[in-house]
């Protein structure tokens, strides 16, 4: 099961989209009984970050929820991914004026 992109999860949106919202909950339903099911005993985390909440949604959100300073790892493609978007405004000069951090990745991405 893929979880980024799946596509119950975009044909739901899409029918939310279209104000079917009945459509929409089936599906979300459908993909969070698959999602339940695969998941229920296996690493669902995407985040290579070494830390003491990974895979423990819950209380990593929780986490940045409560601080403000920056979203969690697992986040950042997908915010990334529409700022990358906005960033062709300036011929994605801004790239120019960052610098990423040094990580402390966990050992199997190391």
């Amino acid at each position: 099961m893929i979880i980024e992109n799946n596509p119950k999860e975009i044909e739901a949106m899409q029918e939310f989209h279209k104000g079917n919202r009945a459509e929409g909950l089936r599906l979300q339903e459908e993909f969070a009984l698959q999602f339940r099911e695969e998941y229920a005993d296996k690493d669902h985390c995407p985040c290579k970050k070494a830390c003491r909440y990974h895979g423990n949604c819950k209380e990593c959100v929780a986490i940045h929820r409560a601080h403000h300073e920056h979203v969690p790892n697992c986040m950042r493609p997908i915010i990334n991914q529409k700022l990358k978007i906005m960033s062709e405004l300036t011929e994605h000069t801004l790239a120019n004026e960052i610098e990423p951090p040094k990580e402390v990745l966990r050992k199997e991405f190391q």
